[in-house]
């Protein structure tokens, strides 16, 4: 395999898909040099069948709003790998979501699921419908009308979506609801339910304690303590107040959250009194961050990024390509020592350069952010056997999992340097899984 010309004719196939390209590049490059040492992998075409999904369902969703206007908005799930398990993958609801949005996710699920040892295979989902400034009434009906399409694609051994960007407990309650309507059955076939009807403890905590999991492992091979720790934070939505409430816990002082109207910076430290509001205003309110700065009188930067303070350590935690390489400089520049990623590739390729040119600590998200995906894989079990685990026995099996992603990184990522390159472990090792189970299984 020659990974630019494997690029250059996807490129070629897929022209308004960057996002996907980019996806496809960074695990080509990772993994091309074990890859060649297969000759059965290149006659078998597993390149184009890991790349490619299996197939890709879209549909209009029309619905009405309050006004009693009919809206119209797109609606997407792709199915990209079922190698190891059923389709798993979240719903994305905002005005970004496109094709290629979602096949690089879809992508990046595949081998991220892979990491967490469960049997789930790779899929995503979603529309460009923002839940933001809507009654919850709209968000029910368009829930609703969203699964209405959607329904007979999925189920508890077929594909088994979650939540994501705008698609919290409220919108997977409505989607589950109308799916159980229309399937007449009760089974898990959507995670991040309520806990009154199946979901698991843990589950809205699950990305953002499994990010500090991982990070506290990547700290370990330093003798680092997170203890005392100045962390950039970005975003505010449940991945980023789950991140900060577990660096509260350990005594990390997260100093800044974010959205799409600008930053925080907070010198003092983001206590659990000012977590507690941030929760209420973006959880319940549906507020914006600035009014944490209008309420605690501290630094509002509108229409800025958090890479523009320092820190100790970055926890990006809001969405795609947000760090690029000149925030990656300023960062190492002013002291950074770890970078893990909470979102799904937040990182451009430039900043991923300079982080391991500087050789800190830089853990993809498809390792470090994999805890939740992990959580809904256990949600997954406890449903199918019908029970519920406590919080500690849930909590411990996410510890278990993260720490188990992060010996197979340093596995495969390691250095002659002693530098591990958590990018390529996590690569080869989500593609090793995967690659292996295609093969065993035929060539359909």
């Amino acid at each position: 395999m020659k990974v630019q010309a494997v690029v250059d004719d996807l490129t070629r196939r897929f022209p308004h898909e960057p996002e996907y390209i980019q996806a496809v590049t960074e695990v080509l490059e990772s993994i091309e040099e074990v890859y060649n040492q297969h000759p059965e992998f290149e006659k078998a075409n597993l390149i184009e069948r890991l790349c490619i999904p299996d197939r890709i369902f879209s549909f209009r969703v029309t619905w009405v709003d309050d006004k009693g206007k009919t809206n119209v908005n797109m609606g997407y799930r792709i199915q990209h790998s079922n190698a190891i398990g059923p389709y798993k993958g979240g719903i994305r609801f905002h005005a970004s979501v496109n094709p290629s949005i979602l096949k690089f996710l879809a992508f990046e699920q595949t081998f991220k699921n892979a990491l967490t040892t469960l049997p789930m295979g790779g899929g995503k989902g979603g529309s460009d419908f923002s839940p933001r400034g809507k009654s919850s009434a709209e968000v029910m009906r368009f829930c609703q009308a969203f699964v209405l399409e959607l329904w007979k694609h999925i189920g508890p051994d077929t594909d088994v979506p979650a939540g994501d960007i705008g698609v919290g407990g409220r919108e997977v309650g409505y989607m589950f609801g109308m799916y159980k309507k229309l399937a007449k059955e009760f089974t898990g076939t959507f995670t991040g339910k309520g806990l009154e009807f199946g979901g698991s403890l843990i589950r809205p905590e699950a990305t953002g304690y499994g990010n500090i999991y991982f990070l506290l492992e990547m700290l370990k091979t330093r003798n680092i303590d997170v203890k005392g720790k100045k962390c950039l934070v970005s975003g505010s939505g449940n991945v980023a107040q789950y991140t900060c409430e577990k660096l509260l816990e350990l005594g990390a002082v997260p100093v800044t959250l974010s959205d799409s109207d600008g930053y925080i910076y907070d010198p003092d430290g983001i206590t659990r009194e000012k977590l507690d509001y941030v929760m209420e205003l973006k959880n319940v309110e549906r507020g914006r961050i600035r009014e944490y700065a209008e309420k605690y009188g501290c630094k509002y930067v509108p229409g800025g990024r958090v890479w523009a303070e320092s820190g100790d350590i970055a926890l990006p935690s809001a969405t795609q390509n947000e760090l690029n390489g000149d925030a990656a400089k300023h960062l190492v520049e002013t002291g950074c020592i770890a970078v893990s990623e909470g979102a799904n590739m937040p990182s451009t390729p430039e900043a991923i350069e300079v982080f391991q040119k500087a050789k800190i600590l830089y853990a993809p998200g498809k390792a470090a952010n994999a805890g939740g995906v992990a959580t809904s894989g256990l949600e997954m079990t406890q449903n199918s056997m019908r029970l519920s685990w406590s919080h500690s026995e849930v909590d411990a099996r996410l510890k278990q999992i993260m720490a188990d992603i992060h010996a197979q990184c340093a596995k495969y990522g390691a250095e002659p340097d002693g530098y591990i390159n958590y990018v390529k472990g996590a690569n080869i090792a989500g593609f090793m899984k995967v690659a292996k189970a295609i093969m065993a299984q035929g060539t359909l």
